[in-house]
Parts: C-alpha cells; sequence; structure tokens
C-alpha cells in the first residue's frame, strides 16, 4: 500500500478554519455560483441535492446514509467561490 500524499487544499481547508457554517449554508452558497458542467440549468445548484437525495430515498428507503450523500455531493463545489477552480 502506497502512502497518501497530501494536497495542497488539504493542508488549505483541511482545518476547516476558513469559515464555519452549517450544510444549509453550504447548500444555499451553492445557489450563487454557476456549475461549469452544467451551465444552462436554470434552478439553484441546492435544487438539484435535494432532488439528488429525494431520488435516492425512493430507490434505497432503507439506506439512510445514502440519502444523506446524495444531499452532500456536490457541497466540494462552494470552494470556488474561495478562489478554487471548478
Amino acid at each position: 500500500v502506497s502512502p497518501r500524499v497530501a494536497c495542497p487544499q488539504s493542508a488549505q481547508y483541511g482545518s476547516c478554519s476558513l469559515r464555519r457554517m452549517s450544510v444549509m449554508e453550504a447548500l444555499e452558497l451553492l445557489d450563487q455560483l454557476v456549475d461549469e458542467s452544467d451551465p444552462d440549468v436554470d434552478f439553484p445548484n441546492s435544487f438539484h441535492a435535494f432532488q439528488t437525495a429525494e431520488g435516492i430515498r425512493r430507490a434505497h428507503p432503507d439506506k439512510d446514509w445514502f440519502h444523506l450523500v446524495g444531499l452532500l455531493h456536490d457541497l466540494g463545489k462552494v470552494l470556488v467561490l474561495f478562489g478554487e477552480p471548478q
């Protein structure tokens, strides 16, 4: 097994000291950016997160951890608001 190599972003953001926020605040921040992978979508990015979580809940009602993953899967995109590329 090879050792894990720390990336610069891990050193910069790993301590979570840049900004403290709730999950709901982070989801709201997603709505401030245009996702380069879906530039022509006309609904908020947070809506996509809720759609994904709900779709997973319907398909896998017994896997609550999976519902949460669906909700959180794009939260890393908020880093673009702090100068990271998409």
